[in-house]
């Protein structure tokens, strides 16, 4: 059996925007969307952001940003600082550039609106 990594889904308050934020900052394209689904392509996996329910969200406030596990990696075609400060400019939380010894990347991390991590990854 092969089996690949075709999506990742990410349950969110706000679809649109998060929809927004990856297209704008990110140039991803849309594939699919409805009122509480889009499902955007983001080179060799689909990202999707599924609505969380009414149910869910009457109990949480505006704004609340979530804690996860899950990090989504985005290795970027230019160089680290540029990127970053691409994203600093249009007012995307950023962190510092970092490496490992040996390690052939330089990596930043950053957030979207609803406090997903996501790290742009370059090759030194």
């Amino acid at each position: 059996m092969n089996i690949k990594l075709e999506s990742v889904i990410l349950y969110v308050q706000n679809t649109s925007l998060l929809r927004n934020f990856y297209v704008e900052n990110f140039n991803f394209k849309v594939l699919e969307e409805d009122s509480i689904w889009v499902l955007m392509n983001a080179g060799t996996v689909n990202i999707g952001l599924h609505k969380i329910g009414d149910q869910y969200l009457e109990k949480i406030g505006n704004g609340h940003q979530f804690d996860n596990n899950t990090k989504l990696v985005f290795e970027a075609d230019t160089d680290i600082e540029t990127a970053r400060n691409e994203l600093l400019s249009k007012n995307v939380h950023m962190r510092e550039v970092k490496t490992f010894e040996n390690y052939d990347f330089w990596l930043c991390d950053g957030t979207d609106p609803e406090g997903n991590v996501f790290q742009l990854k370059c090759k030194k």
